[in-house]
């Protein structure tokens, strides 16, 4: 698409050149009205994308010449020493094209069919090397760290265009948002986090949404600022060749894990982001979410969370002296010299069938940054997958990083710890179907057996209390959840 713009723009300029400097006015309406009469589409598309290239535009590809456009077209006229009419000839084109053009050779910008996303993204070759797969699609990082960029893909119920815009269209503490809309077909949002501007946007349909985010540091800003004008245009959130998972006909045929037998490699959970030791993306940082269940610096989280990497840090404070696994039970104890916060209180049985719960966590930090994550869901079953007795079901949507984050019930007691969600990917290559809402927790009791096998001294809860509200719940717990860092470099 963009080669299609630019060649149309170059082809356009002779031609349109001469009926533009006859037919304009001087005043906005008067202009864009002849732009528009006087010129195709992919003229003005092409105008757009290199007055982009050149800084002067940030707006959308729209095709229409309107008061930014001109404005654009004017400021440029400025820089290079034209008189700032508005009115383009063929001298203003050719040097737009050639200080367009510049600009673009510079980044190594190409566009890219990301296959696990299903997306079409920019990319500056030049600037950002391929750093792999990450849990929800792949990511690209400058050899400094100064840039990075990530393709996204979430699928499953829970997974809305509307649901994630509240969340990424909304500032926290460490990120602001500049500008977020939303629209039929996705959302667009930017900002600074921790200082860095970043922008994102998002499209594809609940159920299956598809992302592109960029962030990158102040050094870089000349550079990457043109770029992502155009990259966010130019992004798609279903390549060709790829499709959106649609939801397929209700089957009255089970046994899940059966059916994929068929689809080879499958694996029907998602759990968390931790990095396998062995691939070539072990070198990457990824995340998970932990809890304090001791007064002397002991974080209870998932063993695949822990288990691989050369060192662990807990959020602020620090790195962890001490891991213990259980691999068994996908869970692991980290040990940090620093006050974390008060314990939680862990409930010895298990919750009851239907409870109101909610999972707490920081998922997709590199989305959503430091900011605590809440999900209110139900206890859907007392087994995992295949009967498995060690994990609950439960309906609250998770993401890669919610993994070792607690499930307490409205009275503050952790009921469970999240560890997984089933891979809706997989089961709809299985069978046609989208899962919904069939995400899983470690049971308490398992949790118990693994404290006391180390002689943790944790607090076994109360029975359970008055329900409070989700954010009164949110409150009493949030100071003891922290961010778990896995790092993998040297």
């Amino acid at each position: 698409m963009r080669r299609q713009f630019q060649a149309l723009f170059v082809g356009c300029l002779l031609v349109a050149t001469p009926a533009v400097g006859a037919t304009f006015g001087t005043d906005v309406a008067s202009l864009s009205t002849a732009y528009q009469q006087e010129t195709e589409p992919s003229f003005r598309l092409g105008l757009q994308m290199r007055l982009a290239w050149t800084g002067d535009y940030v707006g959308p590809f729209s095709s229409e010449i309107d008061a930014a456009s001109l404005r654009a077209i004017r400021d440029f006229q400025a820089r290079h020493g034209m008189s700032a009419t508005g009115i383009i000839d063929e001298a203003m084109l050719r040097r737009l094209i050639d200080v367009s053009d510049r600009a673009e050779h510079q980044t190594g910008f190409k566009m890219y069919d990301e296959a696990a996303t299903g997306t079409r993204v920019a990319l500056p070759t030049a600037l950002v090397a391929d750093a792999g797969p990450t849990d929800v699609g792949r990511v690209w990082r400058s050899e400094n760290g100064t840039i990075e960029i990530e393709a996204v893909r979430m699928t499953g119920d829970g997974q809305s265009i509307d649901g994630l815009f509240d969340v990424l269209g909304s500032p926290a503490a460490t990120r602001t948002v500049e500008s977020a809309v939303l629209s039929t077909d996705g959302f667009s949002v930017s900002g600074t986090e921790n200082g860095r501007p970043y922008s994102m946007r998002f499209g594809g349909t609940d159920g299956d949404v598809r992302g592109y985010v960029v962030s990158y540091d102040r050094s870089v800003e000349s550079a990457m600022r043109p770029f992502v004008t155009v990259a966010m245009n130019l992004f798609e959130p279903v390549a060709p060749g790829s499709e959106l998972r649609l939801v397929g006909r209700e089957s009255g045929e089970s046994n899940v894990a059966r059916r994929a037998e068929t689809v080879p490699n499958v694996s029907l959970l998602h759990a968390g982001i931790a990095p396998d030791a062995d691939s070539e993306s072990s070198g990457i940082d990824s995340s998970g979410s932990g809890f304090v269940v001791s007064k002397d610096g002991w974080l209870l989280t998932n063993a695949h969370v822990a288990k691989s990497c050369r060192s662990v840090l807990v959020g602020t404070a620090g790195k962890a002296d001490k891991v213990l696994i259980d691999e068994e039970n996908d869970l692991a104890l980290v040990h940090v010299d620093a006050d974390l916060g008060a314990p939680l209180p862990i409930a010895a049985g298990v919750p009851r069938l239907g409870e109101d719960i909610l999972a707490l966590g920081y998922p997709l930090r590199s989305i959503l940054a430091d900011s605590l994550n809440v999900t209110r869901g139900n206890v859907s079953s007392l087994l995992g997958l295949g009967n498995d007795k060690r994990y609950l079901q439960i309906s609250a949507p998770v993401q890669p990083g919610n993994s070792g984050g607690p499930l307490v019930d409205l009275s503050g007691r952790v009921v469970g710890i999240v560890t997984a969600k089933l891979n809706a990917v997989a089961i709809a290559d299985a069978t046609g179907d989208i899962p919904q809402s069939i995400n899983f927790a470690i049971r308490p009791d398992a949790a118990i057996r693994f404290l006391d096998d180390n002689d943790i001294a944790f607090i076994k809860a109360a029975e359970r209390g008055a329900d409070k509200s989700v954010a009164d719940t949110t409150e009493g717990v949030q100071s003891a959840i922290h961010p778990v860092l896995c790092l993998n470099g040297e």
